[in-house]
């Protein structure tokens, strides 16, 4: 497990030909894998050439704020020009966006919700897979609601719960209850953990995140088109989360920390969060507020990148 510091500069000397695998045994014997919604196709495209070299993945739910996030790591690692563009490599579709930057570096964004970020996860990790990468980790950056932190805090994911403080994800395969740990690498957590300390910019925690099916209802919010229970109810349910270790609250977190688990994969969630969910439901903080609490996750995220990649 890779260290910060001059321990462990060399990522491939922690983690030898740590190949990215698949927990499916068809694919194998697939003459073509045609991944539909990144409009890319092992028959028309070069994947270990075109993605090959990737170490670190970043996923994130808005095309805009990963374009940025893709622009701020380039400028972090001495990779930007003046006048460089980054094209979507997905440009095929509208469903996804996908940029790329240096030898080291892709950057993916999904919607929201558990669906979309699982359908964009199979084809990232066969992605992957097909383009022969090694030692991989990959990183969801967000915004979530917060419970008893401050606004602008940071929270690291030690593991993704579900609506009823479960460390699993239940997902229905061919009429079947199958339940999935979530997780994640703690060594992983730490070191970001220990990044945030380098930066000393804003609260950074390490807690466990909920993640729910819906905003409003799924989230104990008061303000949906459907509420059927009281404020009393809702602090009732938001106490019993912060007292089984939950931080914050979200919507993705669950199935990328089980699918990343089942394939091996390196992987950790950093999400800011918006408000605390103790005090209210509706985020009203000023756009220019918020546009700050999202950069959060990419500093430290970028700084993390950027350190694991210095020499030593």
């Amino acid at each position: 497990m890779a260290a910060t510091g001059t321990e462990t500069k060399d990522l491939d000397s922690h983690h030898k030909n740590r190949l990215v695998q698949l927990s499916n045994p068809h694919v194998a014997n697939m003459k073509e894998d045609v991944l539909y919604h990144f409009s890319l196709s092992t028959s028309t495209h070069d994947f270990p050439a075109m993605f090959g070299d990737v170490k670190f993945v970043c996923v994130g739910g808005s095309p805009s704020r990963m374009l940025t996030f893709i622009k701020y790591v380039a400028k972090e690692l001495g990779l930007s020009h003046p006048g460089d563009e980054y094209p979507n490599i997905c440009s095929g579709t509208d469903r996804y966006a996908m940029y790329k930057v240096g030898p080291v570096l892709s950057v993916l964004s999904h919607g929201m919700g558990i669906p979309s970020i699982a359908i964009m996860l199979h084809e990232l990790i066969k992605l992957l897979f097909h383009a022969g990468c090694s030692n991989v980790t990959v990183i969801r950056i967000g915004t979530s609601g917060g419970i008893g932190l401050e606004p602008g805090s940071v929270v690291i994911t030690r593991q993704a719960m579900d609506a009823c403080f479960n460390p699993e994800f239940e997902h229905i395969v061919l009429g079947k209850r199958v339940v999935r740990s979530t997780d994640l690498d703690e060594g992983l957590a730490q070191e970001l953990l220990h990044c945030s300390t380098d930066l000393s910019e804003f609260t950074t925690v390490v807690g466990n995140t909920m993640c729910t099916l819906d905003f409003y209802e799924g989230q104990g919010r008061l303000d949906g088109a459907l509420c059927t229970y009281t404020e009393k109810d809702k602090q009732a349910y938001l106490q019993a989360a912060h007292a089984a270790g939950i931080r914050n609250i979200e919507m993705e977190s669950s199935v990328f920390a089980a699918m990343c688990s089942a394939c091996g994969l390196r992987a950790a969630v950093v999400c800011v969060t918006l408000l605390d969910r103790l005090l209210g439901d509706q985020i009203s903080s000023p756009h220019e507020v918020l546009a700050e609490y999202q950069q959060r996750p990419q500093r430290l995220v970028g700084h993390f990148i950027k350190k694991s990649l210095a020499p030593a």
